[in-house]
């Protein structure tokens, strides 16, 4: 019996230099089915890049909804982190975090556009992240809305010092970002502290809309696990894929 069509997919590996980290950052990046040069794709830059592949496995959820919804292909950019330093380029009170969004920015998505046909303006860029890496997401596009203005947010850590970021916005009218909360995340221990997930994200919601963001939020029941992100993954792919 041959394999689904959707799971015959090409992954590259690729490692890049980073002068605003000093240190090289390694990518995956998901071609989809059919995958032409000679065509353009939308994209879908990850935080948390091998936990996306691994444990969200995008690459086949995207494979499914390309093939089975008929949606546009679209490229997948997963970028690595090591996680003994995660909180520190993606928390705003991170050490790294000034020099982390740099490198997402100026040196990451040029070097993607460079080497693969991939959409230049922001409504053919998505940005994702599960927790911290939904936070950073949104903070990435709030610093370069030019480049971004979707993002996609799995629980995303609001801490206090990133709600005071966004009320500092006072025009968020270009934003759309899909946001997804499980009930279970109530009194969740990072390693800054113990949080309700649900509460922050509810506060955050609210502070988008009262800026003007086009705000897709839905709370379901689910912990803070990839086993919850995983499952509600296709339908925040779907919110940005359906014309």
């Amino acid at each position: 019996m041959s394999e689904p069509v959707f799971l015959k997919r090409t992954i590259v590996k690729q490692t890049l230099w980073s002068e605003h980290l000093q240190e090289e950052r390694k990518l995956r990046i998901y071609l989809p089915p059919g995958y032409n040069e000679v065509l353009s794709y939308p994209v879908v830059y990850c935080q948390d890049g091998e936990e996306f592949f691994n444990f969200g496995r995008i690459a086949t959820l995207a494979g499914q909804l390309i093939i089975e919804e008929d949606i546009e292909p679209f490229i997948i950019v997963g970028v690595e982190v090591n996680v003994a330093v995660r909180t520190q380029e993606y928390a705003p009170f991170g050490s790294r975090f000034r020099q982390y969004l740099a490198c997402f920015a100026e040196e990451i998505i040029p070097f993607i556009e460079h080497n693969y046909p991939v959409r230049r303006t922001p409504d053919e860029r998505i940005i994702a992240g599960d927790s911290l890496g939904g936070s950073v997401s949104l903070h990435l596009a709030l610093a370069y809305p030019r480049l971004f203005n979707r993002v996609l947010s799995l629980s995303g850590a609001y801490y206090p010092e990133s709600r005071d970021i966004i009320a500092l916005e006072e025009d968020l009218s270009w934003l759309d970002i899909n946001m997804l909360v499980g009930l279970q995340e109530t009194d969740y221990q990072t390693d800054t502290g113990v949080y309700d997930f649900v509460q922050m994200n509810r506060e955050t919601k609210a502070l988008l809309e009262s800026r003007g963001a086009t705000v897709s939020y839905r709370e379901k029941d689910g912990k803070h696990l990839w086993g919850f992100w995983q499952k509600e993954l296709p339908e925040s792919l779907l919110y940005f894929f359906t014309p």
